[in-house]
């Protein structure tokens, strides 16, 4: 037996049972990985208080995680027991020692990068590569802001984004994380807890306006972050911290200069395998040529994933965080 991280009804950080738990060999198709690290997102959150429901309860949270092949499925041939791999994908189920995923959802980790890195990088650096990448393609010259700017994304897409060429304004909730960001390559830090961000974004462009807003704020944010785009501009809103978008009338958007919305999620990027491997090796390559430094700021015994779920919703926690089992 081994143990994992349930739930077995949606709430607080206090529904998170450490328990032993059945996980037998892996069925066609699948891999049985045994876990060296494993990664804390908000969306774990979001599937425990049933924001974003579950398939069933009980059920073993976690989107990410990075190992080693413990045993094959019958017609898996891309990997064999001893290798080291990551994933970021559904369903649900990193929060565990050892666990069954499909071997289509899993990609092979290069050598350079340790279980602890991969696990802090995928779903976040996956995310920074779809946003970046994908939806809106961040050119040279671009002006972008990006909100929550010290989390995991944030330090990740600043990077990134800086790398590309483009000029990054980021906003964060204090001092100490504006040092952060500033560190990680946003050159303009907005720190909303005392300056308007609106205001602030249109003195930094001289009143032009970003090309793309990358927003995983939510309900406090939204509104704002449609004022501080320019003509055409990409309003991308990936997330919902402080709690989902009202509903408002599209119209708003011809108004504020025929912007665009969008609301896209990783998984709808990555559900094709060759789109899934292009990400991840457009990723390992920003991080192994040093464009993108990847840092983990937090560990956590996994046992203890209900006070790194409270860290985390109290906005204690900057940049990654893994939990250890």
């Amino acid at each position: 037996m081994s143990k994992a991280i349930r739930i077995h009804q949606h709430g607080g950080p206090e529904a998170l049972r450490w328990e032993e738990v059945e996980v037998g060999d892996p069925g066609p198709g699948q891999l049985r990985v045994r876990h060296g690290a494993i990664g804390l997102n908000y969306i774990d959150v979001y599937h425990r208080t049933g924001l974003y429901p579950l398939p069933a309860l009980p059920w073993t949270l976690g989107m990410e995680g990075a190992g080693r092949v413990e045993a094959v499925g019958e017609g898996v041939t891309e990997f064999k027991t001893g290798d080291r791999v990551a994933y970021a994908s559904p369903p649900a189920g990193a929060y565990a020692e050892v666990r069954l995923i499909a071997a289509d959802r899993v990609v092979a980790l290069p050598d350079g990068i340790d279980d602890r890195t991969a696990a802090a990088m995928m779903l976040q650096g996956l995310t920074a590569q779809y946003l970046l990448r994908r939806t809106y393609r961040v050119q040279p010259g671009d002006a972008i802001l990006l909100h929550a700017a010290a989390g995991g994304v944030g330090l990740i897409a600043s990077q990134w984004a800086r790398h590309l060429g483009a000029t990054v304004i980021g906003t964060v909730g204090s001092d100490e994380k504006a040092e952060l960001a500033r560190a990680h390559g946003c050159q303009h830090v907005i720190v909303y807890s005392r300056e308007n961000f609106v205001e602030r974004v249109r003195e930094i462009t001289g009143g032009q306006g970003v090309a793309v807003v990358y927003d995983s704020v939510g309900k406090e944010t939204f509104m704002g972050s449609l004022d501080c785009l320019r003509p055409l501009g990409m309003m991308v809103s990936f997330g919902n911290a402080s709690g989902p978008v009202p509903p408002f009338e599209p119209g708003i958007l011809a108004a504020k200069g025929s912007l665009f919305l969008t609301r896209p999620v990783l998984m709808t990027y990555t559900a094709r395998r060759s789109d899934l491997l292009a990400g991840a090796a457009e990723l390992f390559e920003v991080v192994a040529g040093g464009a993108v430094k990847i840092e983990v700021h937090q560990t956590y015994p996994l046992a203890e994933a209900a006070q790194a779920h409270r860290d985390l919703e109290a906005r204690r926690t900057t940049g990654s965080t893994v939990l250890l089992p």
